[in-house]
């Protein structure tokens, strides 16, 4: 019986070794690649190491996920106070939209999870955004809900676009007209 090469047990505190980003870095890549969250074991065979040791970092799959959403939705726009609001906000949902695009199992991956601090990214990059605008909290509630209604929406049918002639761009006219509604 032929022995597998990866290494059973905790890992070892060499520098080059496993580590919590390495693991989320192999999982973003493999997601990109497959369009697919990847198992605990296909991580593991990635990064030759016994599957167990991916516990040691990760209690379990769905602390692993929330990382590697976590991770995903920290790369989406930074507003950066230098542009109007609507066009700040033009770039948030956009640069959203493009990561759900890329990582085709994101939006189900964060629609299925029981912790929103993924969510929270773009939620606090939304308030950054719309705070001047001086809404009652019922009316800014309202316009986030409506706009991820709308990204979400959107996402989807970014994934059912087999032409690949659907973009993120496609959503500038659909977003101007929600925009125009918000009373400032």
């Amino acid at each position: 019986m032929k022995q597998s090469e990866a290494k059973r047990g905790r890992p070892s505190k060499d520098k080059n070794s496993l580590s919590a980003e390495l693991i989320v870095s192999k999982a973003k890549c493999m997601m990109a690649g497959t369009g697919k969250v990847p198992s605990m074991r296909a991580i593991s065979k990635e990064l030759n190491v016994d599957p167990m040791a991916l516990y040691y970092y990760f209690k379990n799959k769905n602390i692993l996920l929330e990382g590697v959403a976590k991770s995903l939705m920290s790369e989406i726009y930074v507003p950066s106070g230098k542009l109007d609001w609507k066009q700040e906000l033009k770039e948030l949902s956009k640069s959203y939209l493009a990561i759900l695009q890329k990582y085709d199992g994101l939006l189900k991956t964060l629609l299925s999870m029981s912790s929103n601090s993924p969510a929270d990214v773009f939620v606090s990059r939304f308030n950054l955004i719309v705070n001047p605008l001086k809404l009652r909290s019922d009316q800014e509630k309202a316009f986030l809900d409506l706009l991820v209604d709308y990204l979400h929406g959107f996402s989807m049918a970014l994934a059912c676009d087999s032409n690949g002639e659907l973009t993120p761009d496609y959503a500038d006219n659909s977003l101007d007209f929600l925009f125009k509604r918000v009373q400032v």
